[in-house]
């Protein structure tokens, strides 16, 4: 029997809940990380959040922590990382799944949703590297793992300019990190997710952009895939398992697009 792929690895997961039961991207990073062998120490700033996540977890015989923590918050961050350390004595991975769009353009949209949307989804980033990679460092060996958006590098159909501004800041701050890093045994690397068929869609996107019609708002993002489907949680999940693992061990500083071709089309 082969080894699994983290087998023994800690993970650190932003993100970790869900708006809703099925496979948002945190949950199915900790579930898939889980089966892979490595030990979960998962954060959300909301605990109920997590629940389905850590059943989901443990019902795979995995090893799950879960504390509440709010990653736009350096004293939480730095108090998360410190319980993962003093947990488990290290931090091997970090996956960065925190994020949520705000709709509007510059002039509709208000200035402290602008700010929100920053700290969400590009803040979050910044502060979990702040404080995990000294602890990477020290160990002199260490992957981060950071989920972007489709929204980071196209226009993908709503004006959301503080969402997409922030992912794009996500894919260049791996970057520059990234060769910052590189020498003392630090991978990093993005995830770009695309239309992805998660809870957050019928729990939040389909309001937002198509007056609450679950169906059209699917429909609408089904259209712009050549491959004709949506993918969900678990295809972020499998990307960010191979940049997370040893088997990527000659990959940095690039990004990974999970998005069945909607980039790469015209029109």
């Amino acid at each position: 029997m082969s080894a699994k792929r983290l087998e023994n690895k800690v993970a650190f997961v932003t993100g970790a809940g869900c708006v809703g039961p099925g496979w948002g991207n945190g949950r199915a990073v900790c579930v898939r990380f889980a089966e892979e062998g490595a030990k979960i120490f998962a954060v959300d700033r909301d605990v109920e959040a997590m629940h389905e996540t850590v059943e989901r977890v443990r019902a795979i015989g995995g090893e799950i922590t879960a504390i509440a923590c709010d990653v736009t918050n350096s004293a939480a961050v730095e108090h998360a990382v410190a319980a993962c350390v003093e947990t488990h004595g290290r931090v091997d991975v970090l996956v960065n799944n925190v994020g949520g769009s705000a709709h509007g353009g510059p002039v509709d949209l208000d200035e402290d949703k602008w700010d929100a949307q920053i700290a969400l989804n590009l803040k979050s980033v910044y502060l979990t590297c702040k404080h995990v990679l000294p602890v990477m460092e020290k160990q002199g060996a260490g992957a981060i793992v950071n989920t972007a958006s489709t929204s980071g590098i196209r226009w993908t159909g709503a004006a959301q300019v503080a969402y997409a501004a922030s992912k794009a800041g996500v894919i260049q701050l791996s970057r520059v990190v990234a060769v910052e890093y590189a020498a003392r045994g630090i991978r990093v690397n993005t995830v770009v997710p695309g239309q992805l068929h998660t809870p957050m869609v019928e729990a939040r996107l389909a309001g937002q952009r198509a007056g609450g019609d679950v169906d059209a708002l699917l429909k609408q993002r089904v259209a712009r895939i050549p491959l004709g489907f949506m993918g969900d949680g678990r295809d972020t999940a499998n990307a960010a398992l191979y940049l997370a693992s040893d088997e990527a061990r000659f990959v940095t500083g690039t990004e990974v697009v999970v998005d069945g071709g909607m980039t790469v089309r015209c029109g």
